[in-house]
């Protein structure tokens, strides 16, 4: 039975991709029969992983409960897919279909490009690949950081083997200690047996049997890639722009804002940050999602907004410009939101 990609948010970091990285999917069959390991070899095995250069398909299957918004199209409701290839030391391409066209980015380990098909457009920037690692463009690459970021507030076990995307896997399983206040119960993790990486993540909330998020791989090769992969010329009649140059040592741009701060930890994590607002004359970027047709008005010792609620977390967005979100209950971002 082929069974669906659900990726589950990480690091909390937006509403729906406060939790929104995670990787799950495949074909799966009869289990592998795989060398006992611990939970912890297993743990420490994803983190120092190496798998080399790869190629895979990678699908989205999103039960977060949102509509699709212009701009944002990958937190509504629905099935994605995308293709990748690594080649290693911040080599990378995605393919990703959107709708008359498709998104293309490329990096070569120090420029990288976001071409887009639908309009033309490409923009250029520079300093390797990021690290905060997207759950779309880098599945396994995510899913470890969100292994990093929940194994010391967790209860961590292995449920047995799987094979998922045609490989053998160890099924990890990251439950929240009893302490934690997350709408989520459970993530489980296919890590793969030889190359140690994750190839599905599953999220799953309270009081619900179906996943919430998942995103991975329906299939993976491990191999060397086309060096051509990652160079990038525009197309004949392509407006290219340059990204905004950041200072050394500053936050990516794919990252969070600048400023954010988080309020707790693991699984309860809150992230705050402040939403940038449009330079004097100017208009919010063409295409931005629309946050305030979302979500619900609220009041606190925060003052007031829009309470925003997904099958993983809450979201709050203040009428100054404030954002709070994470896999926690509404009262828990507020509670954050009053402290900043």
């Amino acid at each position: 039975m082929r069974r669906r990609w659900f990726g589950a948010a990480g690091a909390v970091v937006a509403a729906g991709a406060v939790v929104a990285g995670v990787v799950g999917i495949g074909t799966a069959s009869a289990q592998p029969q795989l060398p006992p390991v611990s939970p912890e070899d297993l743990v420490a095995s994803v983190m120092t992983a190496q798998p080399g250069p790869f190629n895979g398909t990678v699908g989205i299957d999103n039960e977060l409960g949102l509509p699709a918004l212009p701009g944002a199209p990958q937190l509504g409701n629905g099935e994605q897919s995308a293709r990748v290839w690594s080649g290693g030391d911040g080599k990378g391409r995605v393919a990703l279909p959107s709708g008359d066209g498709e998104k293309t980015l490329v990096s070569d380990g120090t420029t990288r490009w976001a071409y887009d098909a639908t309009d033309r457009t490409a923009t250029r920037s520079t300093g390797g690949a990021p690290e905060q690692k997207d759950p779309q463009t880098d599945p396994a690459g995510a899913s470890a950081q969100i292994i990093g970021e929940l194994r010391k507030t967790s209860q961590v076990a292995v449920d047995g083997t799987a094979e998922v995307a045609g490989r053998s896997a160890y099924t990890l399983v990251l439950t929240p200690q009893p302490t934690e206040r997350t709408v989520l119960r459970e993530v489980r993790v296919a890590v793969d047996a030889e190359k140690r990486i994750p190839l599905q993540l599953t999220v799953l909330t309270t009081g619900s049997a179906t996943p919430a998020l998942q995103i991975g791989f329906d299939d993976v090769t491990f191999g060397p890639q086309d060096p051509s992969l990652f160079t990038f010329t525009p197309p004949p009649g392509t407006t290219v722009k340059d990204a905004p140059a950041r200072p050394q040592g500053a936050p990516d741009r794919q990252g969070p804002p600048a400023g954010t701060t988080s309020v707790g930890d693991g699984w309860d994590r809150v992230v705050v940050f402040q939403r940038p607002a449009p330079q004097q004359g100017q208009q919010a970027p063409q295409g931005a999602p629309d946050l305030s047709a979302l979500g619900t008005p609220v009041t606190g010792p925060f003052g007031s907004g829009r309470a925003i609620t997904t099958a993983v977390g809450t979201a709050i967005v203040t009428d100054d410009g404030r954002v709070a979100v994470g896999a926690v209950p509404e009262p828990v971002v507020a509670e954050a939101l009053g402290t900043r």
